[in-house]
């Protein structure tokens, strides 16, 4: 049995993931950033896959103390950690901006699973061969450090797109980093059927099912246990190239050296 946790797994592709890792009767750590909705989501898990370790936790990703909060509840309550799926993502955003004055996309997108998964690092490291899985996409698009930063506005789709290029650079370093952890990144599927997908673009391509699928296999499956460093691209369904300027070292270490800057300071 292993333990999985899932951000933003109360909906989509998250909850879908989740149900099926269930079923094969692994321990998971259901997150949302709703408290209702995270128990309503976690009693349906337990119920339907006949599996009673289910935990949840509630974490607004775009506050960076929720996120600490939910790191040293992590550390309290679990041993470690074998999968850690950063799947929680936002496109369109009725706030722009969270407290800090950091653009939405960046900060749910990149800076929360950024400060998630290096605060994880410890029970990760106890499990034997733990995977950390990237939630990109086929929207990647050069980065401004200035947007980064929060100095520049940019639409949704192009913060949504730099902040998912800002995530697989840093996946690619993470890999360089701990060669104990297996990290991928993955575009689960253009356009599937899910509520922010709704939201953003009024339409789909394919069903919620095909990502949740992916993210299940990448999870689990013996022949991805060496596939660190590389990027899982679901429309193809097989590895492929990212951008590429997340194989360019000098701007992978630009984005990091900002980042540690903006998170702290």
């Amino acid at each position: 049995m292993k333990t999985i946790l899932i951000t933003g797994s109360t909906d989509g592709i998250g909850r879908l993931a989740a149900m099926q890792l269930a079923k094969d009767e692994h321990r998971i750590l259901v997150h949302g950033r709703n408290d209702e909705k995270v128990q309503r989501t976690v009693s349906e898990i337990r119920e339907k896959a006949k599996n009673t370790s289910i935990t949840g936790y509630v974490a607004d990703l775009s506050d960076f103390d929720s996120v600490q909060r939910m790191i040293g509840r992590l550390h309290t309550d679990v041993l470690k950690i074998d999968i850690l799926i950063n799947n929680a993502g936002v496109f369109n955003s009725s706030i722009q901006q969270n407290q800090d004055g950091l653009d939405m996309r960046f900060v749910v997108n990149f800076f929360a699973p950024y400060l998630l998964t290096n605060g994880l690092i410890p029970l990760l490291e106890k499990s034997n061969g733990p995977r950390v899985l990237n939630l990109s996409s086929a929207a990647q698009a050069t980065i401004s450090l200035e947007a980064l930063k929060g100095n520049e506005l940019l639409d949704a789709q192009a913060a949504y797109a730099q902040s998912k290029l800002a995530l697989t650079m840093w996946s690619f370093y993470l890999s360089q980093q701990y060669d104990f952890l297996n990290v991928i990144a993955v575009n689960p599927g253009s356009l599937l059927n899910t509520k922010m997908v709704k939201e953003a673009y009024g339409h789909h391509w394919s069903s919620a099912d095909k990502g949740a699928r992916i993210l299940y296999e990448l999870a689990i499956l013996d022949k991805f246990a060496t596939s660190s460093g590389r990027y899982f691209d679901n429309d193809k369904g097989s590895f492929s190239d990212a951008h590429v300027d997340a194989y360019r070292q000098e701007k992978i270490d630009a984005i990091m050296s900002e980042t540690n800057k903006i998170l702290h300071p």
